[in-house]
């Protein structure tokens, strides 16, 4: 029975919750064969087997291990295997060897989930006492980091499959995520004015309904200039355009590290972009893209994406633009001329990846989710189509440092007005 004076209902929403996001995980791991799930292409990214298991650890080492007396651990040895970078949980497997753990088994990640669901529904059956409310707020938590996960797992299997000279798809064109074409072709495309003045920026954890990381408050006031909003994201056709004008081959249009990055590891285009033509600077008619329904011909309307930081400042100073601040593009998300908001691709921000005024990490292991990474990182706001719906708000602070290139990750250009 629930406890004494628990929220049935609540509990009910909590329960469907949990049950919807926890399936949604290993639907999107079901096109994988258990090769492909045991794969690390590179150290920042995650075998798709380590995801299933880490999401899984979440709950077990946060929620159940401190507030379940009668949960028993499925293997105390996980622990250590699938901690991501909680120090207060104790030492863990080096994260560029995760690749290596081709044990456990698929089979056995599977058993795991299915233990630690059932030890997650006998305690919201049971109730935890006292630390009802603080548990009910560590599974939200936990539920908002599996879908991190889940946008993780498809950005991660691309790369891995980007590194198959057969270039696999994930799901067959039609089928897999990608991010939508514009609603008009790029030259439709127009300035929206913003004005001057205070604008409120955050999340109020007293007033706000709903969840937020704790990265995304306290809610605050930042003074912003006029600007100008570019109404739409920029495209492929008009990056292929920077491209043939020699872009990745004009050092002045970029900044020192990104140029340094272009000359070191050869980039000429988007991650996944690919031509037969051998040229610096080929045409854009010669551009295909590699994407989760397999390598298409680059479509002139569909935003660009796979760029990092540099490649998207070199762009807008190649426009004669720069980049918004994450300020300005939250206080401009809400204008009804701005289109591709929130379903396309994550947007580079001119903003280092800082702390609100006032902001105040959590006590305990849950403290460690952001603050502890709050410097030599850029802010990109949005949502992408690999982001699950739902998990998307207009507060959400996604980062990265400004070489990673493998997200769903382009741009939107500001002005100066």
């Amino acid at each position: 029975m629930p406890a004494a004076g628990k929220d049935c209902a609540q509990d009910a929403g909590l329960q469907r919750r949990y049950e919807q996001v926890r399936a949604r995980s290993l639907e999107l791991a079901a096109p994988l064969s258990a090769e492909d799930q045991c794969v690390q292409s590179m150290a920042d990214a995650s075998p798709t087997k380590w995801h299933l298991a880490h999401t899984s650890w979440f709950f077990e080492a946060m929620v159940l291990c401190p507030h379940s007396p009668s949960y028993r651990s499925f293997d105390e040895r996980y622990f250590y295997l699938f901690n991501s970078y909680y120090e207060a949980l104790g030492p863990r497997h080096p994260r560029p060897q995760r690749g290596l753990l081709t044990r456990p088994s698929l089979e056995e990640i599977h058993a795991y989930r299915r233990h630690v669901d059932a030890g997650v529904r006998r305690l919201l059956r049971e109730g935890a006492g006292p630390a009802q409310a603080q548990v009910e707020r560590l599974l939200v938590l936990g539920l908002h980091h599996e879908q991190q996960h889940q946008e993780l797992l498809l950005t991660d299997i691309l790369h891995v499959l980007w590194c198959n000279p057969l270039r696999p798809a994930y799901l067959p064109p039609g089928r897999a995520p990608a991010p939508p074409r514009a609603a008009g072709p790029a030259q439709s495309q127009r300035w929206l004015s913003r004005p001057e003045g205070l604008a409120s920026i955050g999340h109020d954890d007293r007033a706000a309904a709903g969840f937020a990381f704790d990265n995304e408050s306290p809610r605050h006031d930042t003074l912003l200039r006029p600007y100008l909003l570019g109404s739409g994201l920029v495209s492929c056709g008009e990056y292929a355009q920077f491209i043939a004008d020699g872009g990745y081959r004009d050092p002045s249009l970029w900044l020192s590290d990104g140029w340094a990055r272009v000359q070191a590891e050869g980039w000429r285009g988007p991650l996944y972009w690919v031509s037969e033509n051998d040229a610096a600077a080929p045409r854009p008619a010669d551009w295909e893209v590699f994407g989760l329904g397999g390598l298409q011909a680059m479509d002139p309307d569909a935003p660009v994406s796979q760029i990092s930081f540099y490649e998207a400042a070199a762009y807008a100073q190649w426009a004669g633009a720069r980049l918004p601040t994450e300020f300005e593009w939250e206080a401009a998300v809400d204008d009804p001329g701005l289109a591709q908001a929130m379903d396309s691709v994550w947007q580079w921000t001119r903003s280092s990846y800082d702390p609100y005024p006032g902001f105040r990490a959590q006590p305990g292991a849950v403290g460690e989710y952001n603050g502890k990474f709050m410097v030599g990182q850029l802010v990109l706001r949005g949502a992408s189509c690999a982001t699950p719906p739902g998990h998307g708000r207009h507060t959400y602070r996604n980062f990265f440092p400004a070489q990673a290139r493998w997200q769903f990750s382009g741009l939107r250009l500001a002005k100066d007005d």
